[in-house]
């Protein structure tokens, strides 16, 4: 399977779809450990990508996948907008002249994964979105194929892990051991990207 324009499109769609459904929950999740604006400024963003994608049209997934950086980075305030931006930026100039077909996709996300702690200046186990990022492509580096199931499963999975680490990076190292038990919102936020991902893939069989 190689993912097209449109399927960029329709991952970004699904994407908003579940940040806006869940806009309150993000915003009461990061005002326990946060600034309290995550699910705001998620949906403000992913908002506005609809929006520039919907009014272009695309021959490559890299472009469209570059519209999506270069919005999420002006559009979306406080670390989430950088952040996103980075992730999604790295991915388009992997697929730049290129299918993204398996392979060049995975290469791709590794390559958001290194943007992502470069940008966060941060690593696994830190209570950060790069705890759901690491092991989804890790899992994928494993496979040949997409997978819908695994994808959601893996990162659903990370998610719930994220609870149990004790946050040293960003607003909520400054709870230290009261960070324990909360979900992390970045990592919610990046659940639902892979969730949206999954549903793509689906989709497209």
């Amino acid at each position: 399977m190689e993912l097209t324009a449109n399927d960029i499109i329709t991952w970004v769609n699904k994407t908003n779809e579940k940040i806006q459904n869940n806009k309150e929950y993000l915003t009461s999740l990061d005002q326990a450990v946060g600034d309290g604006d995550h699910g705001i400024n998620m949906a403000r963003g992913f908002k506005e990508v609809v929006v520039k994608l919907d009014d272009n049209s695309y021959v490559s997934a890299s472009d469209a996948l570059k519209d999506t950086a270069m919005t999420l980075m002006s559009k979306v305030g406080g670390a989430a907008g950088p952040l996103y931006g980075t992730a999604f930026l790295k991915l388009s100039t992997s697929l730049k002249d290129k299918s993204a077909d398996y392979t060049h996709f995975v290469n791709g996300l590794e390559e958001s994964l290194a943007g992502l702690k470069q940008r966060g200046k941060s690593q696994e186990c830190e209570k950060t979105l790069i705890d759901v990022w690491a092991p989804v492509i890790e899992k994928m580096k494993e496979r040949e194929d997409f997978d819908a199931a695994l994808l959601k499963d893996t990162a659903e999975n990370a998610l719930e892990k994220t609870k149990d680490i004790k946050a040293t990076k960003g607003r909520a190292s400054y709870l230290g051991d009261r960070s324990i038990g909360h979900l992390d919102p970045g990592s919610v936020s990046s659940f639902y990207v892979f969730e949206a991902l999954a549903e793509t893939i689906e989709g497209g069989r």
